[in-house]
């Protein structure tokens, strides 16, 4: 299971995949971002479930250890580039 910490890092870069288009009005930051807080949260987006996403989306392509091992180098290279 992924385990996310929750800093909102990837809330605040939808604009670097467009399959999160929908959901920030073109800054890049999720509108459903309130205070590093996801206000829907319980309610989110499929693209936003990083298990559940893999499961309906990336199973066929890609196995899960490996799925999970390139959300956490992209978790850490988000963090990485916001305390520049």
């Amino acid at each position: 299971m992924f385990e996310c910490d929750k800093c909102g890092e990837c809330c605040r870069n939808l604009h670097k995949s467009p399959i999160y288009n929908e959901l920030h009005n073109g800054d890049g930051i999720c509108m459903y971002l309130k205070n590093d807080i996801c206000t829907i949260y319980d309610d989110r987006p499929l693209v936003c479930r990083v298990d559940e996403c893999y499961e309906v989306m990336f199973k066929e392509q890609i196995i899960y250890q490996d799925y999970l091992e390139l959300n956490y180098k992209f978790c850490k290279e988000l963090k990485k580039s916001r305390r520049k």
